[in-house]
């Protein structure tokens, strides 16, 4: 039985496996790591996989076309994102002219979010795999590979957890698939990585390119009301892989990329359990692991975690300050204080790790005062990077829902997420402030941070001292201050 894979068609570098997808300003493309998992999970179950991922290899519709007219597979699995959705029903239809007898499942954080309205919506798309489909998908393909599409009846379905189908003309929902305990099971993303794809065509500007991304958790323990995957996805339940295993695949990646400058580890927060990051970091340190590596984390790390992770190959962390103003940040449910914010970046520069700061606006009562009093706190803070952002809000979270009840979505299709040139679009506005006021004082404090002449002299500097930051500074430059000097268009 083949199975196809499919990140589909869409814009070129169209980066659908990240939180806020769209072609970015940075460059940044994410690996798929969610597809590569399944498709791990497919192979390690016996079955003949091909995995595309159309946006990082450049491929249009046409060229994915006659690829599927070659393969002729029994199953096409393709991601989805809310800002590409239209465009991956249509996707899926003109598969499906082609492909008949082919059974399409579509994955991801948006039809997770809204199963009904897709199946609805896409009447090539036969069914829905909701959150962590790995196994989800591997009882259908079990299912398929016993019976021919075409004799499929509905109780065949109604067995398999986590799926969603149409039934004579109704969306049928069975019970949620459990979130998977042992992590361990899953095979290594990596070894997908290495049988499929290119490395080179992925990168995070955080990270030292070129880079392999990997994690070693699902779910996040915290309850911020914007963000999408632990609210559609992966669940607010911390799940952890075994150190052994996380050591083990990162042995992995050293000898079978040897191309690779550093890790990235994309959990939502790696950082977040205080006693297993150190026995992460201790375990990485023993086995001698020589590797830089980047990650997500929150500003309550203390000093002692930072300098034992420091001393274990953590380069630089990701982290979402938000806000300049405690009444917005409690009201996004965020659960930090301002003033640890100062303690954290003096912390980091002591222990060696380079910040990367997350900013955003757009929230309730917020005014342009104070989001001016956020642009300020950015420059006091000083990260070695930044990103200033309207809030991104996504159906399945609470921000969502709580835009469109106050009647803040200015948004009137899912197309509108993005620009016509694929960039993130602002499509909320709140009490005082419209969407062009918010993308406008975005672009304000990009320019305030970036043209700094103290800040153009460090980055410099930095590249002189440490050559292996020229790539990557290079790489993120050159799509960058383009974007920083023209500003954006909505």
């Amino acid at each position: 039985m083949k199975i196809w894979v499919l990140n589909p068609p869409f814009l070129k570098r169209y980066s659908r496996p990240q939180r806020s997808p769209a072609v970015t300003k940075s460059g940044t493309l994410y690996f798929p790591i969610w597809l590569a998992y399944c498709v791990g999970v497919l192979e390690e179950a016996g079955y003949e996989v091909t995995f595309t991922d159309a946006p990082a290899r450049g491929l249009d519709i046409q060229e994915v076309l006659r690829l599927g007219d070659q393969l002729q597979p029994e199953l096409i699995v393709m991601d989805t994102s809310t800002p590409s959705i239209e465009n991956d029903i249509r996707v899926g239809k003109k598969l499906k002219e082609i492909l008949s007898q082919s059974f399409i499942v579509m994955v991801g954080t948006h039809v997770s979010a809204l199963p009904e309205e897709t199946l609805l919506k896409g009447a090539s798309i036969d069914a829905i795999a909701r959150r962590e489909y790995e196994y989800t998908i591997r009882e259908l393909a079990s299912i398929l590979k016993e019976k021919r599409f075409s004799l499929l009846e509905e109780e065949d379905f109604r067995k398999i957890a986590g799926l969603s189908f149409r039934s004579n003309g109704k969306v049928v929902h069975n019970p949620d698939r459990p979130y998977i305990k042992n992590l361990d099971e899953l095979p290594w993303v990596s070894r997908t990585y290495k049988k499929h794809l290119q490395i080179q065509d992925y990168f995070n500007p955080n990270a030292l390119y070129p880079m392999v991304t990997l994690i070693t958790s699902r779910g996040c323990p915290f309850r911020c009301s914007f963000c999408v995957y632990p609210q559609t996805f992966t669940g607010r339940g911390y799940r952890f892989r075994s150190i052994e295993d996380i050591l083990d695949e990162m042995e992995f990646v050293i000898r079978e990329f040897p191309e690779a400058k550093s890790i990235f580890f994309e959990d939502d927060t790696l950082t977040a359990n205080k006693k297993r990051c150190l026995e992460l970091a201790d375990a990485i340190i023993e086995r001698g692991i020589k590797v830089q590596w980047t990650a997500n984390s929150r500003i309550d790390l203390d000093m002692e975690t930072m300098l034992k992770i420091k001393a274990a190959g953590c380069r630089e962390l990701c982290v979402g300050f938000e806000s300049g103003d405690q009444a917005i940040l409690n009201s996004m449910k965020k659960g930090i204080k301002v003033e640890r914010m100062f303690q954290f970046m003096k912390d980091a520069r002591e222990a060696g790790i380079f910040i990367h700061g997350c900013f955003m606006v757009g929230f309730a009562g917020e005014t342009e005062e104070s989001i001016k009093k956020t642009i300020d706190l950015a420059l006091k803070l000083n990260p070695d990077t930044v990103q200033f952002y309207p809030v991104m809000v996504y159906p399945g979270t609470e921000a969502f829902e709580e835009y469109k009840e106050r009647g803040w979505l200015t948004a009137s299709d899912y197309t509108e997420w993005l620009t016509p040139s694929g960039l993130h679009n602002c499509v909320v506005r709140n009490e005082s402030l419209t969407s062009s006021d918010l993308v406008r004082l975005c672009d304000a404090a990009r320019r305030r941070f970036y043209l700094r002449p103290r800040y153009i002299f460090y980055k410099l500097y930095q590249m002189i001292e440490k050559p292996s930051e020229i790539v990557r500074t290079a790489k993120t430059a050159r799509t960058f201050f383009k974007h920083l000097i023209i500003g954006s268009k909505i």
